[in-house]
């Protein structure tokens, strides 16, 4: 363990990064299925409210991708590989429809 008080310190500091850093992928992987769901559920029965509620997922999921990439807990990078993933299931449904 810690031989010094900074080193604990850091210990305790790199452990409250982690929960916060693990709560945030929690959360963007959360909003990325439920914007998968509402995709599938769109291309199923395509419908204006099927397409709005799909968007608004995609709006909720690029917004917590957007923020979790500001607090470096993503990749710059890796963000915008999960948002184009998102907006290309959306296009290539509605395109289908």
């Amino acid at each position: 363990m810690a031989n010094t008080k900074s080193a604990l310190k850091r210990v305790q500091i790199s452990e409250r990064n982690r929960l916060r850093n693990k709560a945030y992928k929690s959360a963007v992987r959360t909003l990325i299925k439920k914007c998968l769901v509402a995709v599938s559920a769109y291309g199923a029965n395509p419908s204006p409210e099927g397409l709005e509620s799909a968007q608004q997922a995609l709006s909720e999921a690029y917004s917590k991708i957007d923020k979790a990439v500001k607090r470096n807990v993503l990749h710059r990078n890796n963000g915008a590989r999960k948002k184009a993933g998102l907006a290309k299931a959306l296009q290539k449904v509605s395109q289908a429809s």
